[in-house]
């Protein structure tokens, strides 16, 4: 190498530090990346969405239910500044082709709902839905971003089910970890993974969750039409959605008790 091209390649060496990203700024990138791809500031703006589809729960990985589902979600408007573990939605899932039957579940509580009335759900059952929403990229991405003590590193890259994947770590102020691949064509979340302790048994508790099927519904916002969900490598839930709509106006009273039903007392 002659004195020209020796100072050309120290020139580069001496450059390079600059220019390269760190671990954080990496999954900052892929973060803005993914919420570009979800649809920007029309995701961010999404108020509500409803659901409709075929939902599946399984027990030791054999089908133990099958039902038309509908799902409606509503987002709150969250505190600014940002408060760290907000909890800023409202779902209301009901089944069957009269929605007759269903669970509330708000933002405080929740409850199972039947002509018979208002069941309170075990409080295990609501923190679950609780950890589950918090942890949850696509809801990460439209409540939690900004938030203090959220923070994202960068594992790098890899290949899963035989797409390329980047890996982001996301951990939040009280810790909870949620590790997410986004496919790298796309931009978008396509597999989470999650853990955390029953808070009886103390056992460790790994769920994972897929995304596929991403479509526009509505002015450019994508969202999956199939998620699936495992807990401990087995199949817990699985939802195909034939229809996904967003911003319907959806009101108060959908997801507030009626006053005059009928509370129920919760099961032994």
């Amino acid at each position: 190498m002659n004195e020209t091209g020796r100072r050309a390649f120290c020139s580069l060496l001496l450059a390079a530090p600059a220019f390269a990203e760190t671990d954080q700024e990496r999954a900052k990138r892929v973060i803005d990346a993914a919420l570009a791809a979800l649809g920007g500031s029309r995701y961010l703006a999404m108020r509500d969405r409803v659901e409709t589809g075929r939902a599946y729960s399984f027990y030791r990985e054999e089908l133990s239910g099958l039902s038309i589902a509908k799902i409606y979600t509503r987002y709150l408007t969250r505190p600014e500044p940002p408060v760290p573990a907000f909890l800023g939605i409202r779902e209301r899932e009901t089944f069957g082709k009269k929605e007759d039957s269903g669970v509330l579940l708000t933002e405080t509580e929740g409850y199972e709902v039947t002509f018979r009335g208002a069941r309170p759900i075990p409080s295990e059952q609501y923190d679950r839905f609780r950890e589950s929403t918090l942890r949850n990229i696509l809801y990460i991405v439209r409540q939690r971003l900004g938030e203090p003590g959220l923070t994202f590193e960068s594992r790098g890259s890899d290949v899963m089910d035989n797409q390329p994947v980047e890996i982001v770590d996301i951990t939040d102020n009280d810790n909870r970890l949620v590790t997410v691949h986004f496919q790298i064509s796309t931009k978008l979340p396509v597999r989470q993974i999650t853990e955390r302790r029953d808070p009886k048994t103390r056992e460790r508790i790994e769920e994972v969750t897929r995304f596929t099927k991403f479509r526009d519904v509505g002015g450019g916002v994508m969202w999956p039409f199939t998620i699936q969900r495992e807990r401990n490598g087995e199949k817990i839930f699985e939802i195909f959605s034939e229809s996904v709509v967003i911003n319907q106006g959806l009101t108060d009273n959908l997801f507030t008790l009626p006053a005059n039903i009928k509370i129920l007392g919760k099961k032994k």
